[in-house]
């Protein structure tokens, strides 16, 4: 009764709620909460009843409160009065001041300290917060002192039917099969409602469709789309726009609704045969066309999409069945028809084909709509084209003995034009495949004769090309192998097929096969090689060696007796004559060598040599090639070291202590005089043991004496280059054979100080006619000519 009643206000008086809460909520809060309020002593406030207490006591009451209630989003001109807190202790005489803490105390809820109504001062959403829990307490308005201990009471925002039912997870999309059967499943939606689903119909949602009847309905409760309509074709209609409507409160007129949109898209079956789109196809196709070359395309249109609209392709009746094939192209689904076997214009001018076009993928639900194929005709016309020649065979083997005579024929090719104009044709052979011009042919007949003589055993085979050639279009061209094959005639003499030394021991005995000798033949009989051995007539009766025929085609040389020695003698000379069973037979004689040999006890060969007779017994022939092998290498070791003893160099100069800085000299140093002491050193050009005297080559003994010419003076600085030159001067004039191993290479001592003056001629201030070269002559017979020369420059300036 209660719950109905608040049904009944909460649609049409709310003031009447307000108030009855506020002036009777011992009445109304406990129902609705379905809990009991006790009254309390002055000491303890408010106590609840124990759920297993049975004995209900009455006390003094205290706090005459439990829950209150609030409708949300309710506003008006003055703060809403939620309801009144009381207690015993007050006696009316504002000594009492009430608390309020806890949830909004203060800025939602807001409470009179002396009259204990509290009011809410905002416009309160339950969707945001359902309820709100506070603590009041009451306390002596002077001391401030508890006069109850708190307690705790609870604020619910009441719901009212605000808000309107959301599809949160549309639109919606869907897909059902085509032709599917009434009340099939399509899809599911849901719509929330923020309201409270507990109390009242605000949450309680209805479902039904605005858009998309008759082809599909929906559950009212549960909001499950199914079909409406059975067959729905998608050939006919692919996609379906159906919009859902979700009403609270039960979907009474007052509701709050929402709706949402589901696409639904039929899926395809497999529930239309292919179909072409005529029923004769004409094609036409020149007879020169390749194999597999494709001649044509047939469709066959199927309405249904992927899977279901292919198609495979055959031909079952026609006269070309064997000429002609057809195949599925797989992304566009056409048949093309291609050529298997050559077409001939003159042979047959066109075909008949019957083509037939079936689905792969068959529904069985649909067989009863008929068979799942089509047919149509396709006529196909073959067309003339210049062809070229065609030989009358792919190829041609040609058999020559190798001894047939020159321009003598080996054959005939032959060929004709396939076209209805018969063009003449002439021949000739390839010379690619012929470069040694081995063979002509005839343009007209084509009729091939031999050039060069053959020869089998050089090559047995010969390959050649020939060609055909239109004489009225000489681009149709055709060629044939031929392929000839030389046949052997008896031309070749057998012969020995290796050359053979026979070695024959001295100890040998009567009989003993000495040698087995075989023979070739270069010529290719058809039975084979027979041979026939014999001895020269005047050796018949040879009395140290005979001959065997053996089965194998081979000869065994024979021994007639014991006693051969080799200083009697070494080597034996038989020649044999070799036969062969040709027409006419062929002959040859072969020499074999027959070297007499010392061999051990068990006819091993150990020495062939008469020289090696005499040796002592026991040395054997390794052993003795082994001793002069290394004679010979101790000789060329001691020849090695005299030669490297004989090319050591000794000194040139006899010195009792070497001084190693003299074998350094620069060729490329010009300091800057001899004052300058410090860029180069001219001492280290001083030999010191010979500055005071002569010093004799030691190489080479001299022939001739000559005296040196007076020097300069000594330089400043110390150093006698004067005589260092002379000395050097001395040393070459008593050796003009020899090289001039330790003669002075650089001359450069130039500067401010120096008394001897430059050398160089590029420091010349005028030109080389202020100089006097006399002084060359008195240098000996090194310096003659260049004096000589230098003043026969002089005479000429002067003239």
């Amino acid at each position: 009764m209660p719950e109905r009643l608040t049904e009944m206000l909460t649609d049409t008086w709310t003031p009447l709620i307000i108030l009855w809460i506020t002036v009777l909520p011992s009445i109304y809060m406990a129902p609705m909460n379905q809990s009991q309020v006790l009254p309390s002593g002055s000491s303890t406030g408010l106590k609840r009843l124990n759920e297993e207490q049975r004995v209900l006591h009455r006390s003094k009451r205290g706090w005459v409160w439990n829950q209150m209630f609030v409708l949300e989003e309710f506003s008006g001109p003055e703060p809403i009065l939620v309801g009144r807190l009381h207690t015993d202790l007050d006696p009316g005489s504002s000594k009492i001041k009430y608390i309020l803490s806890g949830d909004g105390a203060g800025t939602i809820f807001v409470i009179n300290d002396k009259t204990g109504d509290i009011h809410a001062m905002k416009r309160l959403d339950r969707e945001e917060k359902a309820e709100y829990t506070l603590t009041a307490q009451a306390v002596d308005r002077d001391t401030n002192q508890p006069l109850e201990p708190p307690s705790e009471f609870i604020i619910k925002v009441q719901d009212i039917n605000d808000n309107a039912p959301e599809f949160v997870e549309g639109p919606y999309h869907a897909t059902v099969p085509e032709m599917s059967l009434v009340g099939t499943f399509v899809t599911k939606v849901t719509a929330t409602d923020a309201d409270d689903p507990v109390y009242g119909n605000s949450a309680k949602l209805v479902y039904s469709i605005l858009e998309g009847q008759p082809y599909f309905s929906i559950e009212p409760h549960t909001a499950i789309i199914k079909t409406a309509l059975p067959n729905m074709d998608r050939e006919a209609k692919e996609e379906y726009f159906v919009v859902i409507q979700a009403k609270d409160m039960g979907g009474h007129m007052g509701g709050l609704s929402g709706t949402t949109t589901v696409t639904i898209t039929l899926s395809d079956v497999n529930d239309n045969p292919p179909k072409f789109a005529q029923s004769l196809y004409h094609f036409s196709v020149m007879e020169d066309v390749a194999l597999g070359e494709p001649i044509g395309r047939v469709k066959a249109n199927d309405l249904d999409i992927g899977e279901n609209a292919k198609s495979s392709y055959d031909i079952i009746e026609g006269d070309g069945m064997d000429i002609f094939e057809i195949t599925t192209d797989a992304q566009t689904q056409d048949g093309i028809i291609r050529v298997r076997k050559p077409l001939d214009f003159e042979t047959k001018k066109s075909y008949t084909l019957k083509v037939e076009a079936a689905n792969i993928h068959i529904d069985p639900r649909f067989l009863s709509g008929g068979p799942f194929k089509d047919t149509a005709t396709v006529k196909i016309v073959v067309e003339d084209a210049d062809e070229p020649p065609v030989f009358s065979s792919p190829t041609y083997l040609l058999e020559v003995h190798e001894n047939a005579a020159l321009n003598s024929v080996l054959g005939q090719v032959t060929a004709h034009d396939p076209d209805v104009s018969s063009s003449p044709i002439r021949f000739s052979i390839d010379r690619h495949t012929d470069l040694e011009r081995q063979f002509n042919i005839n343009a007209e007949d084509g009729k091939i004769t031999l050039a060069t003589p053959l020869d089998r055993e050089t090559s047995t085979w010969h390959n050649i090309t020939i060609v055909a050639t239109e004489t009225r279009n000489h681009s149709q061209v055709s060629r044939v192998p031929v392929a000839i094959k030389v046949l052997d005639v008896n031309d070749n003499a057998p012969e020995f097929a290796s050359e053979h030394e026979a070695f024959l021991c001295e100890n040998g005995k009567p009989g003993q096969v000495i040698q087995i000798v075989s023979a070739v033949d270069k010529d290719d009989p058809k039975n084979g090689h027979y041979f026939l051995y014999s001895l020269l007539p005047e050796m018949v009766n040879n009395p140290n060696f005979t001959i065997k025929k053996n089965e194998d085609n081979t000869l065994s040389i024979l021994a007639k007796h014991s006693g051969f020695s080799r200083q009697k003698q070494e080597v034996y000379l038989l020649p044999i004559v070799i036969s062969d069973s040709g027409t006419p037979p062929m002959s040859s004689t072969g020499t074999l060598t027959i070297r007499v040999c010392g061999c051990s006890s068990d006819g091993i060969v150990q020495s062939c040599n008469a020289e090696a007779y005499v040796l002592p017994i026991g040395l054997s022939m390794g052993a003795l090639i082994a001793i002069l092998a290394c004679i010979i290498l101790l000789l060329v070791i001691v020849v090695l070291f005299v030669t490297l003893r004989r090319h050591k160099n000794e000194p040139l100069i006899i010195k009792d202590d070497e001084d190693v800085r003299e074998n350094i000299i620069r060729y490329d140093d010009e300091g800057g005089g001899e004052e300058d002491t410090e860029a180069f050193d001219i001492a280290t050009l001083q030999n010191p043991d010979g500055i005071n005297g002569f010093l004799p080559r030691k190489d080479i003994k001299p022939d001739l004496q000559f005296m040196p010419r007076q020097g300069l003076a000594p330089v400043p600085n110390g150093v006698d280059v004067d005589e260092f030159i002379n000395v050097r001067l001395h040393e070459a004039d008593n050796d003009p054979t020899a090289p001039p191993y330790d003669s002075i290479q650089i001359y450069g001592y130039e500067g401010k100080g120096s008394a001897a003056g430059s050398l160089s001629s590029l420091e010349s201030s005028t030109s080389d006619s202020d100089q006097n070269f006399d002084y060359l002559s008195e240098w000996g017979p090194r310096f003659k000519r260049l004096g000589e020369l230098y003043s026969v420059g002089e005479s000429d300036k002067e003239t």
